[in-house]
């Protein structure tokens, strides 16, 4: 199952608390203090990690606590600091105080850490109490309280390219044609019912470009209709935006309508949307409608339009190419 949000409560460990205790050994029946510090306790801390690609494993455990510290002991014996609580979340995770509603930090790397919770400092032991004056302290400190917090995660997919479409169009054919991925395919809407990471592979330039594949819109995503925020946000941080239209026009639909659709979508739920770069592809194109309907889009709108069929994989080649012109070698106008 796919999780993209969650909310989880978090605590960090206590400090442990430091010891009373006088040294006594043979001929020595009168020693000073030597009582040990509690350890630190452990912090709870967000990790990112590309090999993980959701948030289920909180679904069902929303509740993560670190090790307290141990106590001190005599013999300047230190206590141990506790082990801290890791998180590990998919990069491109959104971490928001639920209080306050405030966006602590986002994991936008693998292996970068964010500290939700500090641990509790470890009290002193009475070693730090003496003094000239007082040479047989029986105070020691306890360990202080860690932090503790409860955190919204939402996952906002990161990708290079991001395909956004009306269901029907191919996407999900599209994806098993150029990426790693895949995504179930079906000749009815509907079939991809949460965002798919795929990976186009370029083994003769040693390259790759990730593709976020997102489960299509209906009009009115915007107001999450179809859970349209769930899926429009992923796509907020791609570089390029693909567009793809079925230019067979299936279903009644007119693309040069479909088009105008996905613009308003895009913009009433983001207007900085619009300001990325985009490719418009048609699909469909070995229908013999589409060539009529591709000539009167291209009267109507004037953007790149690259025609590709995901059935006769015509045009296919062409549009790896182009993605990898704009995304890696950093030509990404419209």
């Amino acid at each position: 199952m796919f999780i993209d949000e969650v909310t989880v409560s978090v605590r960090a460990g206590d400090g442990g608390n430091g010891c009373i205790s006088f040294r006594r050994e043979k001929f020595i029946p009168f020693g000073g203090p030597n009582g040990g510090d509690g350890g630190r306790g452990g912090d709870v801390v967000i990790v990112g990690d590309h090999d993980v690609n959701n948030l289920n494993d909180y679904r069902f455990r929303p509740n993560w606590r670190a090790q307290d510290g141990e106590a001190g002991r005599g013999a300047d014996q230190h206590g141990a600091d506790g082990k801290p609580c890791i998180l590990r979340v998919p990069p491109g995770t959104v971490i928001t105080e639920t209080e306050t509603g405030r966006v602590v930090a986002e994991v936008l790397a693998d292996k970068e850490e964010f500290i939700v919770a500090k641990g509790g400092n470890g009290g002193w032991g009475n070693t730090h109490f003496k003094s000239s004056t007082t040479r047989t302290p029986r105070r020691a400190n306890p360990g202080l309280p860690g932090e503790r917090g409860e955190f919204h995660l939402v996952l906002k997919s990161i990708a290079e390219v991001g395909l956004v479409a009306f269901p029907n169009a191919g996407k999900s054919t599209l994806t098993n044609l150029v990426t790693k991925a895949r995504p179930k395919m079906a000749a009815y809407p509907f079939t991809t019912l949460h965002p798919q990471i795929g990976i186009i592979e370029y083994p003769e330039l040693y390259g790759r470009v990730t593709l976020a594949d997102i489960p299509g819109l209906i009009q009115g995503a915007h107001e999450n209709r179809g859970l349209g925020h769930r899926f429009l946000r992923h796509i907020e941080r791609c570089r390029l935006l693909l567009l793809m239209l079925d230019m067979a026009g299936t279903d009644g639909r007119d693309p040069c309508d479909d088009y105008q659709h996905l613009l308003r979508e895009l913009e009433l739920y983001d207007p900085a949307l619009l300001e990325k770069p985009r490719l418009v592809v048609a699909n469909k194109m070995d229908e013999d409608i589409a060539a009529k309907n591709l000539r009167r889009f291209r009267k109507l709108n004037q953007v790149d339009v690259l025609p590709i069929s995901c059935l006769t994989e015509e045009g296919i080649p062409q549009l790896k190419e182009e993605l990898h012109r704009r995304v890696r070698l950093g030509n990404t106008a419209s």
